[in-house]
Parts: structure tokens; sequence; C-alpha cells
């Protein structure tokens, strides 16, 4: 029986994807990594945003597609003085978060937005 288990659950191209380390681009994005500790750590947003799935926010790839593509700041929008872009429905769980995020230092606003950044496609 265990045996059937170890077979039936391998092979898959998302089980093998599983729990890889995101890519992060130092040398465009040279705070990325101290970014990438903020998200994970201090800030909490890993809890609602995943690299390439929507949780309960968009994930970190589509994060970075739109805010790039129309070239708007996360880190400005870090300081919860700017109107939501992606899922306006969300903005009100966003908003707690912001009692975090507004207390980052620029340079760590600036850090997670080039981790996000790092992140896109």
């Amino acid at each position: 029986m265990a045996l059937a288990m170890v077979i039936g659950c391998g092979g898959k191209k998302s089980d093998e994807d599983f729990g890889k380390k995101p890519i992060i681009d130092n040398a465009t994005y040279p705070l990325a990594d101290k970014g990438k500790a903020i998200f994970e750590g201090k800030g909490i947003c890993i809890t609602c945003h995943k690299l390439d799935v929507k949780l309960v926010g968009p994930s970190i790839q589509e994060i970075a597609k739109i805010y790039k593509k129309n070239k708007i700041s996360v880190a400005k929008f870090l300081t919860g003085t700017e109107e939501p872009v992606i899922d306006p429905a969300q903005y009100e769980v966003m908003k707690i978060n912001f009692e975090i995020t507004k207390n980052f230092t620029d340079e760590e606003r600036q850090a997670v937005e080039q981790y996000i950044f790092s992140q896109g496609k």
C-alpha cells in the first residue's frame, strides 16, 4: 500500500517545482535579497502572497507584472497612501498590513519592491 502511494505521488511537474526557491536577479535588483527576507519575515507578506498563485492577495508574479507594466511603485503603495491597482476588493485586508509596512524605512520598502520585481516574468 505504501509503495502504491509513493509511486502514485511522483513524476508530476508541479510536484517537482514545489518548494523550489525563486531566482533573484541581484545585478538588476541589488536589494532583492534583503526584500525577500523582509517579505517573508517582519513584513509577513508571505502569509497572503505566494510566488505564482493567488492566495488571499495576488501572486508576487502578478504584482510584479502589473506594477512594472504600469510603472507604479510598490514601495509607495506600502506606505498606505496609494490606491490598489490589482484587486481593490482585497484592499481592506491589506490595510491591516499597512500598520507594519508604513513603519518600514524607505530602503526596506524599496527592498521589498525589488524582491517583487525580481520575481516578475
